[in-house]
């Protein structure tokens, strides 16, 4: 039948037939957006107002133009306008819209079956099949969710919540700037992973703390729209973290779906009913029952499951039969459908009369929407051969994807299982009762969670769950726990991709493996195995909570085997330190673990367990050990000939001696790691060793290169290197390269622009990560800051809250540098006598410690606080801690604290008239300095020295 259409560009639209496309490929479009498209082009050239377009798009309807915007912007993302040189729609200020685009009438003609469309956002599923019967639905969704942060769809199980949904969010996914993301919760067991569930769908790091908070720090300010899809089964966690995270992040949108409301505060509903059903006795003829929605989904899967033939207009009485008593359900239809190729459709509408004769009644005693599902899938199940019933029971112990290999394993231990297996999902495929898992690679299937639940319940009936379970659990163990039998510590970056996929069939397994009827021998195996991979994902409050349990089992009688219980202890050692656990019980662990590591030649994890030896030294003020400990991480790393290792134990070697004051011998070490550092190793090397090695020895040797007066290639360093660390996108090797290059720098060149940025950054990143340590040294950095811009009180306040926390913990990292910082506050608040104390203090932990780098600043302080309190008489001793700081900075080739002490003194020096005196210690130091000129202490050195230039 021809009919009008308009053609512009590549596209071609019939109104009377509601259909465009493109090149001849229908373009999916909403009703509303159709008829805005229509309006604009019937009248291509002049401006349409407003007020016109809402009368056509919403007739005997009232409302605002946000509406009309929304649905506008939807059509331009379906022309591409504005992309490739397209132009088609323009907005006329204060008027309305016009069509701009050249516009050519034509004869219609047939137009080809429309093509599924593909839903748009950051990570939204795709849509495979398309959308019926639900458009004016989706509008109403996009139209309140402008208006309406929190919206929760709510309905019975199949009923096609999650479809709308992400039709929605599809249409909504360019109106936030920072994405549309899509959590499933649906495999979820524990409604303690809830707020990982959603850092982790949102590329979010996980932290070591409370999930919650990091979440919240990192959506601060984010403008984004979150689905949290299948909330009923975890209803009261959800609903507390949608709360929270709606309060925290003033941008963010939630789209919910559940079965029940959430009844949070500011959720707004919204019911999603079934499809549209004829009335019985309506009397229609096939293309006016077509014309209602639940018949169209019926009509277009059976012709689907007919191979692409169509239904004869006999077949529709029965059809509209099927769709009534299945009460019009999505999910229910569909299911049908798939059963037309084998009992025809009236034949199908008979068993089902048959089969479905009391669920009209319950339904009319208001039975819950999900009896019909039930029944439907109960249904659906028996029609199925015995065979493949047990399959699908079998495969409801799955609560995320599973493969043809996994499968089998639940199924039998037959050796013809995996054909039967093949064959069987092939065929629950087709009946959809199990569909294609299309987030991960080929290969993979996973069952929709009613029908996962309706299969459990009957896995329960035929006493089966725990057969069931133990073949889960003994599978995933077979499939992990080798590489950590092998006396090699070793995990690729592979493995930690393949393993991370069954994250949640790993869970499901321990809990079972934990139960009261599992077998604790297969959970601690398995935790054993598949604690690198939390590690890996920053997981690692849960590795430490799992790792954790699994030790407590183990006895003398427990027969773990070495290789796994090695890898245990060294997963729960590197857990505690990067949480921060009690300082005794992690110093236990590690050294369990290293004892269990030098037992046998893995040198891999020999060398891991003495990072974490000298992790644990090194943040608890023990530098002087640490060193020890590096020695003998470089003796063990030359041994494997492993050049990347080499240059991991040059990098621990290069800070140790920044930090014990030898910056000359530390560029060099540093250097080389950076010019022989190969990037495909330093992946390998972040599984073993946690962070960014490169950005880590960059971040290092900036530091040196301003401590030896190279202030300018310090400052590029830092950057650099916070933008390399950056790239791995973890967190914590950007809280290294701020802790050692970007925030000292800033704060020893007076740069204050990036001083406040880099604090900043720290501080949100400390929050993210939820990280304890993170959390002090941001509070250190903070502190410093105020006190340099002589904010003492509060910054002194900051300072002596992080150091007592210190002192409680027993994490000591760096304190005698900012003990200095709280000496030079307290100085500035006039209390004198207790800032001597600090700095004395701080002296005697840099010496005990090891933290020689500090002392001649530390030095200077203590010279300064002196001469502070001594006023006008007996300086001498402060002179002598001034003197002594520019000899312990010269010894130590440290230019930058020798310029700023000679400034010190030769300020002292001017005050007594001794101007030549002041010249001659200030002068020559300044003129060792190339570069570096626009920083506060050298800006401050050439002034002086011009002064007594003209003093002469």
């Amino acid at each position: 039948m021809d009919e009008e259409a308009f053609t512009f560009g590549s596209f071609r639209l019939i109104p009377a037939q509601r259909m465009l496309s493109e090149d001849g490929n229908p373009v999916h479009l909403g009703s509303r957006a159709l008829d805005i498209l229509a309006a604009l082009t019937e009248r291509a050239g002049e401006t349409v107002t407003k007020e016109q377009l809402i009368a056509r798009a919403w007739p005997d309807m009232v409302v605002d133009e946000g509406a009309l915007r929304v649905h506008v912007a939807a059509l331009r993302r379906a022309l591409r306008d504005g992309r490739g040189g397209n132009r088609f729609i323009t907005n006329i200020p204060g008027r309305g819209y016009s069509f701009v685009a050249p516009v050519r009438r034509e004869p219609g003609r047939e137009t080809a079956v429309r093509l599924n469309p593909q839903a748009l956002g950051n990570n939204l599923p795709a849509q495979l099949t398309r959308v019926i019967g639900r458009t004016e639905i989706i509008a109403t969704i996009v139209a309140r969710a402008v208006q309406q942060r929190f919206l929760t769809i709510v309905g019975p199980g199949g009923v096609g919540k999650t479809t709308v949904a992400v039709a929605a969010a599809g249409a909504l996914g360019d109106s936030y700037s920072d994405g549309v993301w899509f959590v499933g919760l649906g495999s979820l067991q524990d409604p303690a992973l809830v707020t990982s569930a959603i850092s982790a769908a949102m590329g979010g790091t996980p932290g070591v703390g409370d999930p919650l908070s990091s979440l919240l720090a990192w959506l601060r300010d984010k403008h984004a729209l979150i689905i949290l899809d299948n909330c009923e089964h975890v209803i009261n966690a959800v609903a507390a973290a949608a709360e929270a995270m709606l309060k925290a992040a003033p941008q963010v949108t939630i789209l919910a779906t559940s079965r029940e409301a959430l009844r949070a505060e500011g959720e707004w509903l919204l019911r999603l009913p079934s499809l549209e059903v004829p009335p019985e006795g309506s009397g229609l003829t096939a293309a006016e029952a077509l014309s209602f929605p639940a018949v169209e989904l019926f009509s277009e899967r059976a012709t689907a499951a007919l191979g692409g033939l169509g239904l004869a207009d006999a077949d529709i009485p029965a059809a509209l039969e099927i769709c009534r008593h299945l009460d019009g359900v999505p999910l229910a239809i569909e299911l049908a459908a798939a059963q037309v190729d084998v009992f025809g459709v009236r034949g199908l509408a008979a068993r089902l009369d048959d089969r479905f004769a009391v669920l009209t009644k319950g339904r009319r005693t208001a039975l819950p929407r999900q009896q019909t599902l039930r029944a439907t899938i109960d249904w659906s199940y028996e029609l199925v051969p015995e065979s493949e019933r047990r399959l699908l029971c079998r495969l409801s112990v799955f609560p995320a994807g599973f493969t043809l290999e996994a499968a089998a394993a639940v199924m039998s231990e037959s050796d013809d299982a995996p054909a039967v297996v093949d064959e069987g999902i092939a065929n629950l495929v087709a009946k959809s009762l199990v569909s294609r898992d299309g987030s991960t690679p080929a290969g993979r299937w996973r069952l929709l969670e009613t029908i996962r639940a309706y299969a459990l319940e009957k896995l329960a009936e035929i006493g089966e769950v725990s057969v069931a379970a133990r073949r889960h659990a003994e599978f995933f163990r077979d499939l992990i726990v080798p590489a950590g039998t092998n006396e090699v510590l070793r995990l690729s970056i592979d493995d930690v991709a393949r393993y991370g996929r069954e994250i949640d069939n790993v869970r499901a397994a321990l809990d079972w493996s934990f139960s009261q009827g599992g077998d604790a021998a297969i959970g601690v195996a398995l935790t054993a195995a598949f604690a690198p991979v939390w590690l890996h994902l920053s997981l690692v409050i849960e590795c430490r909570e799992r790792a954790e349990r699994a030790v407590e089992i183990l006895a003398p009688g427990f027969n773990l085997g070495a290789p796994l219980e090695r890898r245990l202890h060294i997963a729960l050692a590197v857990a505690l330190i990067l949480t921060m656990g009690p300082v005794d019980r992690t110093r236990a662990v590690v050294a369990k673990a290293r004892e269990l590591a030098e037992s046998v030649d893995d040198v891999e994890a020999q060398l891991r367990m003495l990072w974490a030896q000298w992790s644990v030294e090194f943040t608890t003020g023990e530098c002087r050990a640490a060193r020890a400990t590096v020695r003998r991480f470089s003796e063990v790393a030359r041994r494997t000939g492993d050049e990347g290792l080499v240059l991991v134990a040059d990098r621990l070697i290069g800070n140790m001696r920044r930090i014990a004051g030898r910056p000359s011998e530390a560029r060099m070490l540093l250097e080389r790691v950076l010019e022989r550092y190969a990037a495909p190793k330093n992946q390998r090397h972040r599984i073993l060793f946690h962070y960014d090695q490169h950005a880590l020895a960059r971040a290092m040797l900036a530091h040196v290169l301003c401590l030896e007066g190279y202030v300018d290639q310090a400052k590029e360093q830092a950057r650099i290197s916070f933008e390399e660390a950056g790239t791995s996108d973890d967190g914590f090797s950007r809280c290294w390269a701020l802790q050692y290059a970007v925030c000292p720098i800033a704060l020893m060149t007076g740069d204050m622009a990036v001083a406040d940025h880099a604090v900043a950054s720290m501080n949100d990143l400390a929050a993210r990560l939820d990280a304890t340590l993170w959390k002090i040294l941001g509070s250190f950095w903070e502190g410093k800051l105020l006190v340099e811009r002589r904010e003492f009180a509060r910054g002194s306040a900051l300072l002596q809250k992080a150091l007592d926390k210190c002192d409680q913990t027993g994490w000591r990292i760096c304190n005698a540098e900012f003990l200095g910082v709280l000496a030079q506050g307290l100085a500035g608040l006039g209390q004198l006598d207790t800032a001597l104390i600090t700095v004395d203090k701080a002296l005697a932990r840099a010496e005990q410690s090891g933290e020689r780098y500090s002392i001649p600043e530390l030095l200077r302080i203590k010279g300064e606080v002196l001469l502070q309190q001594a006023a006008n008489a007996g300086q001498s001793a402060g002179e002598d801690c001034l003197l002594d700081a520019i000899a312990a900075a010269r010894e130590q080739g440290a230019l930058f604290w020798e310029l700023r002490a000679a400034l010190s003194l030769a300020r002292l020096r001017t005050n007594q008239n001794r101007q030549d005196e002041a010249n001659q210690i200030l002068g020559p130091v300044y003129d060792q300095f190339t570069e570096g000129f626009e920083a506060a202490d050298l800006k401050q050195a050439k002034s002086l020295l011009e002064q007594l230039a003209l003093a002469d």
